[in-house]
């Protein structure tokens, strides 16, 4: 069954912008203009190419925060994400590392972004940042009294962590899908540009039920064929930068060529159903 997620689509392209550091990051911060122009920058080449949406986040401030970023930088990404919505048709969405998914729903909510992605939503995960707590509750007690709907992506054993406890996958799945408001789940290789394998991710969806599974890593122009009838949606960074560096601004030709597969997928997928009517 063909899933098409509200305010993001039939199995959306959504690219990573890795934001430079934030003011309070340790790896020092160049100033608000420049953030500003980055994004913008970044952005318009994902348009470009025919993405779908895009998500922002504080990826160069590491060491993370655990839940929650300093009011500085709050602000600051608050004014990128305007900036990105003001400037841009994409869908545009916030991710604030670590687990800080409260202030990124702030975020959204006053910059009219989109959706928001949450790393630790409905487990307890161990993490180099320390314990992940799940914020499900204190999320939807606030999304609900919202005058509008912000897309909550969430993460299922997100990368770079390891489960707190001995519950399984099947269960943790079964429970966050059954329990959980999320839009749709996000499932994710071990760490940053790794894939999960196809098996895995079929694992999931089956799992997941009626909530939509999106890829969160390691998707690029040489695999996405192979994920393209079990997911729906890829949320793409590492593989379209410039160098495959997570760290380098996108490859505008890296960006195309991937938006241009999953054009052709997205119209074989189109004949297929017509065919079956």
């Amino acid at each position: 069954m063909e899933i098409i997620i509200p305010v993001l689509g039939f199995k959306p392209l959504i690219g990573v912008i890795h934001l430079p550091p934030l003011p309070g990051s340790h790896q020092g911060f160049s100033g608000i203009e420049r953030l500003i122009g980055y994004a913008l920058r970044e952005a318009e080449k994902l348009e470009r190419a025919g993405f779908d949406a895009v998500i922002l986040e504080n990826y160069s401030d590491n060491p993370f925060p655990n839940e929650r970023v300093n009011d500085v930088a709050l602000t600051a990404m608050s004014i990128v994400a305007r900036e990105v919505v003001k400037s841009s048709n994409l869908r545009v969405g916030i991710s604030l590392l670590r687990n800080a998914g409260l202030q990124a729903l702030a975020i959204a909510y006053s910059s009219s972004a989109h959706f928001i992605r949450v790393n630790a939503y409905c487990e307890t995960r161990v993490a180099p940042e320390g314990i992940l707590h799940p914020i499900a509750s204190r999320l939807e007690t606030i999304r609900q009294q919202m005058d509008r709907h912000i897309l909550v992506l969430a993460d299922v054993d997100v990368k770079h962590s390891d489960p707190l406890g001995a519950r399984n996958l099947e269960e943790v799945i079964h429970d966050c899908a059954s329990r959980g408001r999320m839009d749709a789940i996000i499932v994710s290789g071990h760490a940053t540009s790794q894939a999960p394998s196809p098996g895995y991710v079929a694992a999931i969806k089956k799992l997941a039920g009626f909530k939509p599974v999106l890829i969160g890593s390691g998707i690029s122009i040489n695999n996405i064929r192979a994920y393209w009838n079990i997911a729906d949606g890829f949320i793409v960074g590492t593989s379209i930068k410039i160098g495959n560096d997570t760290k380098k601004p996108i490859d505008p030709a890296k960006a195309e060529k991937l938006a241009e597969i999953v054009k052709e997928l997205r119209r074989s997928s189109l004949q297929r159903f017509e065919e079956q009517q």
